[in-house]
């Protein structure tokens, strides 16, 4: 709080400095509000610009921080005639000007403007990499999750887990709002999110201090699209895809603003059926090295998903400067998940022994409901900013789970036969507030504050239960009950300043963790808790340097320091079984891991830029496995240290007008070294990824993509991720003035994308992977765009910062 009346004293000391101010107010040739007109004050002796602005929505213009003089006013704006006032003298006062009434231009009536041109696919900024998605055909009627992937340096593995140029840890936002999830229900929301509601995406492996510290692997912040024109205007996209089973995604944005409200809303939902076919092979030995048993599964999962999503929000223009908002967000995903699991188990010399069915069901209920409030104050037409959020969160999860299982001699006939069900309900609730303040200090430079509490209460319950007979007995060994609490308190500083050809940015974030964990014992296990505190210093530091004066050569350098906490699930020590000779586990002995990353960047015409990274994470937490017999646990583990270095390159060639090609590759190698259960994790290896996307551009409308993707192996921990493949193509046709679209594309045309690999370091025991999904889909969307289109959305950077990150189910 010490922060934040700091910077309260400091906005009203520099804001009552008595210089001379200018307000007006700009109107039309309807008499309506002249929406972003380009307002400049000129020097009476010699008419050269002193400074400039532009109109708010209600056609209102400050200027102030002026020095004592004569001055002329200029306004300008599309379509009329340029405005040139008499002398004004300005004093030590705060003058306000009759209303300017602007004439249309003489000799010709703008009826439209239509401005065609190509976005660029990537931009390359001081502190980030921003994706704009519309420029990919192949992005159309696709998800969130989908266009995530064809991001440079983002990956989505086969359980939906993000990682940002090879390293997990990933802190995913909606418009600069945590998603505070993780894990398949990040995954599912991601996949509810139609890509056509995405305006950018911006990747920031080094986020500066403004944002959450949490997130070894950095920050990715989906900004959505939202139009602030006056009247009404919105979109709606209708899509179709067929795999081996038809998914539709489908979205409605709406847009209305009168005088000082606007109103603001996207629904959207999301059928979703899809597999994954999934075989693992274990040879077990004995503690001698020799074969004892050969364990081969298949399990045959398939989900079923229905999620609608929706946003609903208002903001109030109090005042030209002062505005309130509220938004109010929601998500409800039913869904199923049935797997069917064929274990043979083996003798050392392969001759069977027995099998195993399993029937596995699970019927799931996510929901989540969020409200945001916040205001926004511009202290002037400098750039000071004041905002506040509060928010809070609820997340309510409830599986029903029956497992089956039967066991077989090798003639098929019956051996045994238990059967396992589980009720498991989940509630997480996430309170938090924030404030942040921006002060120019002139010349270039900008210094902003901040400061942020949060508190989160999870409950999760495991009640398991064998069924004997009629009988339901309850399984005390899986069930649980768990209680967490945690308070994270947090303040920064961030100071940027630009130069002709040197621009710095220097942060340091303060971050205070308190965490308290709760085993409810029952009759077979005690209580159990632990309680820990830790005080952390996050720095940032960003260098960029023009070579030239055209900015044809631009160096790069920049440091930062995260933390990466461990997902509230994660901390509890439930127990799920896949079959009976696999299980989940949780771990309530994680601690966060910390990384420390350097990047130096060399940018060429804003259209190649290559990078190398050099890293260290101490404590990564990773998914391990552990063999106890037969049986395999996987959980999640601290990592005692690993090592990387990636060299990234991201070109954009146009080739011509018709061609552009978007070309990425990114070269790596990690080193893991641990102490895990029984086996020392000493593991290393280089690894390669490469994209290629063709954007062509056919006439009349019609353009086309071709996009394809490789990767090596690759080594994490103790996986070794095999190598994969995929070719993908688009077509879109634009009608209706440009208003409309159809686009066709399929991804995975040839059927390559399985994920297969190794699992090595487990004890006395071989272990193989091979997982086939459904990759290979075909999608058709149509999209249309109605109303005013004008983009000026304000963003909003919510007190919810990182713990939506760590919801994982």
């Amino acid at each position: 709080m010490a922060l934040l009346a700091l910077c309260l004293i400091l906005s009203g000391y520099l804001y009552a400095d008595g210089s001379p101010a200018l307000n007006g107010t700009v109107k039309d040739a309807r008499n309506e509000p002249a929406i972003g007109a380009l307002v400049s004050l000129l020097a009476a002796k010699d008419s050269s610009v002193v400074k400039s602005t532009l109109t708010d929505y209600d056609g209102n213009f400050q200027l102030d921080q002026m020095k004592t003089g004569a001055y002329l006013l200029r306004v300008s704006l599309v379509g009329h005639e340029t405005y040139t006032s008499a002398a004004i003298t300005l004093d030590t006062t705060v003058q306000n000007l009759p209303a300017i009434t602007l004439q249309t231009s003489k000799g010709q009536e703008l009826k439209e403007v239509s401005i065609v041109g190509q976005k660029a696919f990537i931009e390359q900024k001081i502190d980030r990499l921003v994706v704009n998605v519309d420029a990919l055909i192949s992005n159309a009627g696709s998800s969130a999750l989908d266009a995530l992937e064809k991001s440079p340096g983002v990956r989505i593995d086969n359980n939906g887990a993000i990682s940002l140029k090879g390293k997990n840890g990933v802190m995913v936002f909606i418009d600069d709002k945590p998603t505070y999830l993780s894990g398949s229900e990040l995954e599912n929301y991601l996949r509810s999110l139609p890509a056509d509601a995405i305006d950018k995406i911006e990747i920031m492996t080094n986020p500066p201090a403004k944002y959450e510290a949490a997130g070894n692997a950095g920050v990715i912040n989906i900004k959505t699209k939202k139009a602030k024109a006056n009247g009404f205007n919105g979109n709606i996209s209708l899509n179709y895809g067929q795999g081996r089973y038809a998914s539709s995604n489908n979205s409605l944005n709406l847009n209305y603003r009168k005088n000082k409200f606007n109103f603001f809303t996207t629904l959207s939902y999301n059928g979703r059926t899809s597999f994954n076919d999934l075989d693992i092979i274990r040879d077990l030995r004995t503690q001698d090295e020799q074969p004892m048993t050969y364990f081969s599964q298949n399990s045959y999962i398939k989900f079923r998903s229905k999620s609608v999503t929706s946003k609903l929000g208002m903001d109030f223009y109090a005042t030209s400067k002062s505005t309130f908002g509220i938004v109010l967000t929601g998500q409800y995903n039913p869904g199923s998940r049935n797997t069917d699991n064929v274990s043979k188990i083996a003798d050392a010399q392969r001759i069977p022994d027995s099998f195993i069915v399993a029937e596995n069901r699970e019927n799931s209920t996510f929901r989540n409901g969020g409200i945001n409030f916040n205001f926004r104050h511009n202290f002037d037409s400098s750039g000071r900013e004041l905002g506040i959020d509060l928010d809070y969160v609820n997340y309510k999860t409830h599986d029903d789970i029956s497992f089956n299982n039967y066991s077989y001699r090798p003639d098929m006939s019956p051996l045994s036969q238990d059967h396992l069900t589980g009720n498991l309900p989940a509630t997480i609730n996430i309170y938090a507030a924030k404030i942040d303040y921006t002060h120019p200090l002139g010349k270039g430079a900008i210094l902003s504050a901040g400061a942020k509490t949060s508190y989160t209460a999870t409950d999760n319950t495991a009640d398991y239960k064998n069924i004997v007979g009629n009988n339901a007995v309850p399984d005390y060994d899986k069930s649980n009950h768990f209680l967490y609490k945690e308070y994270i308190n947090a303040g920064y500083l961030n100071l940027s300043k630009e130069w002709k050809r040197l621009s710095m940015q220097l942060g340091l974030r303060l971050e205070h963790t308190h965490s308290a964990g709760h085993q409810l014992g029952n009759v077979m296990k005690p209580d159990s808790s632990f309680t820990r505190d830790y005080t952390n210093l996050f720095p940032t530091v960003y260098f960029s340097y023009k070579l030239d004066d055209n900015a044809n050569n631009v160096i790069g350098l920049n440091y930062g320091r995260r933390i990466d906490r461990p997902y509230y699930e994660n901390l509890n020590p439930f127990i799920s079984p896949l079959d009976k000779f696999s299980y989940y586990v949780g771990n309530p002995f994680l601690n966060p891991s910390f990384s420390n990353t350097l990047n130096l960047s060399h940018t060429y015409k804003g259209k190649l830029t290559t990078t190398l990274s050099l890293g260290r994470v101490n404590n990564e937490v990773t998914e391990t496995i552990e063999m106890q017999g037969k049986i395999m646990y996987s959980r999640p583990g601290n990592i005692g240290k690993t090592e990387f270095g990636t060299l990234s390159v991201d070109a954009s060639i146009p080739v011509g007008k018709w061609l552009t090609i978007n070309a990425y590759g990114e070269f790596g190698y990690y080193h893991y070294q641990s102490q895990l259960y029984t086996e020392t994790l000493d593991a290393s290896g280089p690894y390669g990824f490469f994209s290629l996307n063709n954007q062509i551009l056919l006439g009349k409308g019609w353009s086309a993509e071709l996009g394809a993707v490789y990767r090596t192996d690759v080594v994490s921990a103790q996986f070794i991720s095999g190598t994969f493949w995929q070719i993908n193509a688009g077509l879109q046709k634009k009608l209706l003035k440009d208003k409309a679209s159809i686009r066709l594309s399929l991804n995975d045309i040839f059927f390559t994308r399985v994920n297969k690999g190794i699992i090595n370091n487990l004890a006395h025991t071989d272990a193989t992977y091979n997982n086939v999904y459904d990759t290979r889909v075909a999608r058709l969307t149509f999209s249309y765009r109605f109303g005013k289109t004008n983009n000026q959305a304000r963003q909003k950077n919510t007190s919810a910062e990182a713990e939506q990150g760590r919801v994982r189910q």
